[in-house]
């Protein structure tokens, strides 16, 4: 891992480039930007609409050809009625048309609807679990091509018989992932998930004997990074632990993002601000930022 080095009040930033390519870009036309933001949060509640929107218009600054969600994007439908599930996907939709550029969605646990069982919602229910999310933002994976990357988006969530959530990518996207990287060809590339295939989160936050529980790791991250080991991936964006690191192990760089929400709107996070990251690519090659968009909790709460 490495370092994290504090430039000034508003930007974290780590250059973080693949291992060296001997194939290099035709030309410069195949260089560009996206911006990762993950944890949202968005909510009524704690300022989060201005806080997200504020993110947006940083956004918006910067240019980025498109934007990728991590996934929590709204806090939360798993405990929640249809009414109030219903009115956080539309206050998330209404907030995110801001964004001047295409926006991809990743699915995050918080997403999903109804799972507990005080939200008082029936498994028989239409759009019970992942279905409510894919009716709104997105199918729960997916992938796309942006100039001459691959881009790949898993869902992480499974579900335990007592209706609870954990880190898992089923059988059906494994088979759908070794299918759809092969059609990638040479192409580099990378991997949004919401719950971290690895990390060291828990590890820095709550002490250095400690592992990651199912909820907060994909518990068979080895199958899937046996897949993406097999290809050209350089890049694996996660979200979930409102944390801050970027992991390079057999070549591939496993960052997860920060949160734009940071301590669920209520300040800092680990001594994190609430922020985004801006990944320039160029070739094979990228290197990225974490942007704080400046939000202060004391003046706006």
């Amino acid at each position: 891992m490495k370092q994290l080095i504090y430039l000034s009040f508003s930007i974290f930033v780590l250059f973080s480039c693949a291992p060296t390519s001997n194939q290099q870009a035709d030309s410069a036309t195949d260089d560009f930007s996206f911006v990762f933001m993950t944890d949202i949060h968005i909510t009524p509640e704690r300022n989060a609409t201005e806080g997200f929107s504020q993110a947006i218009d940083t956004i918006n600054s910067l240019t980025p050809d498109f934007v990728l969600t991590g996934g929590d994007n709204i806090m939360d439908a798993l405990g929640q009625t249809y009414e109030a599930s219903d009115s956080l996907y539309k206050l998330y939709e209404n907030t995110v048309a801001k964004v001047k550029a295409p926006v991809y969605n990743t699915m995050g646990n918080h997403e999903v609807f109804g799972l507990y069982e005080n939200s008082g919602v029936s498994p028989s229910h239409e759009e019970y679990g992942k279905q409510l999310y894919q009716n709104r933002l997105a199918k729960r994976y997916y992938s796309f091509d942006h100039k001459n990357w691959h881009f790949v988006v898993l869902d992480g969530i499974g579900f335990t018989n007592d209706r609870h959530y954990y880190g898992h990518v089923d059988e059906e996207q494994l088979e759908w992932l070794k299918n759809d990287l092969k059609t990638a060809g040479d192409k580099p590339i990378a991997v949004s998930i919401h719950i971290p295939l690895l990390s060291i989160g828990s590890q820095i936050m709550q002490g250095p004997t400690e592992g990651m529980s199912e909820g907060s790791i994909v518990t068979n991250a080895n199958q899937v990074r046996e897949i993406l080991e097999q290809h050209n991936t350089k890049l694996v964006l996660q979200g979930h632990l409102h944390f801050l690191e970027d992991i390079e192990y057999n070549g591939i760089h496993y960052i997860t993002g920060g949160a734009v929400s940071s301590q669920w709107w209520q300040g800092q996070r680990f001594g994190m601000e609430e922020g985004f990251l801006k990944i320039d690519v160029k070739g094979e090659n990228f290197s990225w930022e974490y942007i704080d968009y400046g939000w202060d909790v004391k003046e706006t709460n």
